[in-house]
């Protein structure tokens, strides 16, 4: 694998296990609200596009649902007190990461989840190694948009030139086209190798130690 200057990570399904956190969080809006729960497999198939786009494909009839905005809000306080429930990291990216920051790598987080979840995980789990994390927010556009990833070089005080964008998904893969990037596409999230063949992905890693060898 080539190594690079600085390293853009999606959150997650790329650094962090969180779909069960993300479910449960759905599920009791849903509930709370009455309407019917979603399975696991469903949730994740719904991830990727940040917590609104979640909501939008859980709720019957999305935004047109009178109760949208309540669920949506309802969901957004559970999971902010339970994002930590079973959340994890990914088996072998916290090595990743301490490698990265040894060799002296710029390491940042773009995420369209929404801002202060993105922070908090961020500062939880990854205070060590990573200098950067931008979350959804409604001053800048989101992924696949480039904005949150330029902010994040900007912070950085890097270029483009000598940087990569690693996610699980589709929408990961059109951020880095729109970015002008490479893009590294994980095998571990949320996303199989055929969906993200269809949908242009070229560069594969199946471990995180993959990246740096």
């Amino acid at each position: 694998m080539k190594e690079y200057d600085t390293y853009i990570f999606d959150l997650d399904g790329t650094l962090l296990s969180t779909l069960e956190d993300l479910a449960k969080s759905t599920n009791y809006a849903l509930h709370k609200n009455g309407m019917a729960e979603h399975s696991l497999e469903d949730i994740r198939m719904f991830v990727g596009n940040g917590v609104k786009k979640l909501m939008q494909r859980a709720i019957p009839h999305g935004e047109n649902n009178p109760k949208f905005e309540q669920t949506y809000a309802d969901f957004r306080q559970h999971y902010l007190k339970h994002n930590l429930d079973t959340t994890r990291p990914y088996d072998g990216i916290p090595a990743l990461l301490t490698e990265l920051k040894q060799r002296g790598k710029h390491l940042a987080i773009v995420s369209n989840k929404f801002y202060t979840a993105t922070k908090n995980l961020a500062c939880h789990f990854f205070s060590d190694t990573i200098d950067v994390a931008i979350g959804e927010r409604e001053t800048i556009k989101k992924k696949p948009a480039p904005d949150t990833v330029l902010e994040a070089l900007k912070e950085l005080g890097v270029s483009r030139k000598g940087a990569v964008y690693i996610g699980d998904s589709d929408v990961d893969i059109m951020t880095a086209k729109n970015c002008n990037l490479p893009c590294i596409s994980v095998l571990w999230g949320f996303r199989d190798k055929d969906f993200l063949l269809k949908h242009g992905a070229t560069t594969f890693v199946s471990n995180p130690k993959d990246i740096l060898y």
